[in-house]
């Protein structure tokens, strides 16, 4: 029993899948159009004319089709085809290759419209008709044999194709309607195609599918339904000619579908007028005329309500809103209605057209960088009434048509006066410009940052200087006085505002800080250049005295001359001293009894604790002259009680503390 049903279901699907269009060749070409493509009574339609293969079997290539419960996309309406309508219907299992057979031309004015110098087995349906409304429209779509889905290269530049073409009666030239919406590209086969083969795709979005054998027509392809559309005057003659044709030979065949009831004679009020869509209403086109040029009798509708007593073909208006236009017709079904949104472009309201900046860079010279969030501030702060969608631009000359670059940079120091323009809205502002002040002010006061040092228990003041508009320290809490107390180290900063609003940041780093400590005194003496250097530790800045007038930074003292020495070691924190002794020899002495540098000593050893070291003078020969004591009086230039002669004489200090020195001096008399 599952069997069986299984069975059935397959069988349901497969005749569902399996239905096709059918074909109704018995109706007259005035009936395809009135009753059929028409339909409405909207359009009086006369000098209906159809030519299509003259076959003398008398099958047509026109003709009236139907789904038939098939998915096929259009319900019913009127086939025109380059072949034998009859084989239309599908399934996809054979090739409409017809008119080969019968003498069978094209069409020049298809030719003209579609690019093309050669077509074949044109089929044209034509026919005037007076339109009650403003707007014609009609639904079709393109099947055709020469959608191969495994084509050669050469049969891709084969292109049948189907034109609309319309022109009022008494003109010559035609407008195809049969278009590539938003193009002026003609529909063909090569125009509207699918990938997946080795011809190229085109439109593709526009291209519905490659058949296989199971479709409703027998077609090998097909485009999605196209809707065509023109503007008409209303009650004005037109002649519209529908016309297909094969290029290059009768091979290949297709066919136009046209929907039934889908050749639409309306009205159209235009499109929308929105701030959005940069076409709104001006102030200065008010009061606005709606009109639809059209006879009958008209209902206008604001907002949903009928305005009552307005039944004229225009209306004035001066609200924004949607505005509806009903014309009642007599055997128009159904009325010729369409519908407008109006929105108004107001005026714009000056608010502030004055931008003050500060110079942001590190030259205060009134020439700074404007980004675009300042421009944003700008256009922000310029009007009142600004919509949303409104985009400014920026210009520096009231005329010019070129936009500023952002960032910008001003070219007049300390002012500039630029030009708002409303871009994307030109009908109503495109010769309106709002002049815009840029002043940049400067903070020209010197701010220097600072270092300072803090000593134990002892609290520091730090002085931003007066004169500014307002003080903001980083402390927690915030303090804003000229000056602060700290009793900690760190970095403060405090932003100084100038009475222009600009600011700068001055940064104080105190540091901790002490008293130093001396260590020691590294003396460097008997030689060329004695000196000193000081061997301390603290945390501080220290400079560094041997007068407590006179300071230094460097800790080295140089060409020092023997003797007693105090060295002062400060900081803001105190001062420290501490006395050194430099030890040198007498370079010559003159023992003449003047009571001046009567004798020769190395004075001072004793204050080093060097008082135990030996000191030999010797002759110019060697000859030991002497042993001095380090704490006695020295040589007084003589020999075993005889005078010395003027001379250089040599000595050999033997320090304690190992050091051996050996010199010369002079004895002068």
């Amino acid at each position: 029993m599952k069997y069986f049903t299984a069975f059935l279901v397959l069988f349901s699907i497969s005749i569902g899948v399996s239905q096709n269009i059918t074909i109704d060749e018995n109706y007259t070409p005035q009936q395809l159009v009135e009753d059929i493509l028409i339909n409405s009574g909207c359009a009086s339609v006369t000098n209906v004319v159809v030519s299509g293969g003259n076959y003398a079997s008398g099958e047509k290539t026109f003709g009236y089709f139907n789904r038939n419960g098939s998915i096929f996309p259009i319900d019913e309406g009127v086939i025109l085809s380059t072949g034998k309508v009859v084989n239309a219907p599908g399934p996809n299992t054979s090739l409409l290759d017809d008119g080969g057979d019968i003498p069978w031309p094209g069409d020049n004015d298809l030719n003209t419209a579609l690019g093309l110098s050669n077509s074949f087995n044109a089929t044209v349906l034509e026919f005037d008709f007076i339109p009650q409304g403003n707007t014609i429209s009609f639904d079709y779509q393109l099947s055709s044999e020469q959608y191969l889905t495994n084509p050669t290269s050469n049969q891709c530049n084969f292109t049948d194709g189907f034109a609309f073409l319309l022109r009022e009666v008494g003109t010559t030239n035609y407008q195809n309607l049969a278009i590539v919406p938003g193009t002026n590209t003609p529909i063909k086969v090569n125009t509207v195609r699918g990938s997946g083969t080795i011809c190229p795709a085109a439109n593709e979005q526009y291209f519905d599918t490659f058949n296989g054998t199971n479709y409703p027509t027998n077609f090998n392809g097909q485009t999605k339904v196209f809707t065509a559309q023109a503007t008409v005057t209303p009650n004005t003659p037109y002649h519209i000619k529908l016309v297909i044709a094969d290029e290059g030979n009768h091979r290949y065949d297709s066919a136009i579908f046209l929907k039934a009831g889908s050749f639409n004679t309306n009205v159209n009020l235009g499109e929308n007028r929105l701030i959005a869509n940069g076409n709104p209403v001006c102030n200065n086109q008010l009061p606005f005329t709606l009109a639809t040029n059209s006879l009958g009798n008209h209902r206008w509708f604001f907002n949903g309500n009928e305005i009552i007593g307005q039944t004229n073909p225009t209306l004035a208006i001066n609200q924004a809103g949607t505005y509806t236009v009903i014309i009642d017709i007599a055997g128009c079904t159904p009325s010729p209605t369409d519908e407008i949104v109006i929105e108004i472009a107001p005026n714009l309201i000056v608010d502030n057209s004055n931008f003050e900046k500060c110079d942001v860079d590190a030259i205060q010279d009134g020439i700074t960088q404007f980004s675009q969030l300042d421009f944003n501030t700008i256009t922000n702060q310029l009007f009142t009434n600004l919509p949303t969608n409104y985009q400014i631009g920026f210009f520096e000359e009231a005329t010019s048509s070129a936009q500023i670059g952002i960032p910008y940079t001003n070219t007049t120091a300390n002012t500039q006066t630029l030009y708002a323009k409303i871009t994307n809205i030109q009908n109503c502002y495109e010769t309106t410009s709002f002049p815009v002040t840029l002043t940049i002010n400067t903070f020209d006061e010197a701010v220097f940052d600072e270092t300072i040092a803090i000593c134990e228990n002892n609290p520091v003041i730090l002085n931003a200087g007066n004169g500014f508009a307002s003080y903001t320290w980083n402390t927690n809490p915030i303090q804003n006085s000229e000056s602060i107390t700290v009793s900690t180290a760190g970095t403060y900063e405090v932003i100084l505002t100038n009475n222009l609003g600009c600011s700068k940041t001055q940064t104080f780093t105190v540091t901790t800080s002490e008293i130093a400590t001396i260590q020691n005194i590294v003396i460097n003496d008997f030689a060329e250049n004695n000196t000193a250097t000081i061997i301390f530790t603290g945390n501080g800045n220290y400079e560094f005295s041997l007068d407590n007038a006179f300071y230094q930074e460097s800790n080295v003292f140089s060409n020092l001359s023997p003797g007693a020495y105090t060295v002062y070691v400060k900081n803001e924190c105190g001062l420290v001293s501490q006395t050194f002794y430099i030890l040198d020899f007498p370079k010559f002495f003159t023992p003449n009894g003047d009571g001046y540098n009567d004798t020769w000593q190395i004075a001072n050893l004793d204050k080093r604790n060097l008082q135990d070291s030996k000191i030999y003078l010797f002759d110019r020969y060697g000859k030991l002259l002497k042993q001095i004591n380090p704490l006695g009086e020295g040589w007084n230039g003589t020999y075993n009680g005889a005078l010395l002669p003027s001379e250089d004489y040599w000595f050999v200090l033997e320090l304690s503390n190992g050091k051996r020195i050996k010199n010369h001096f002079a004895l002068k008399r």
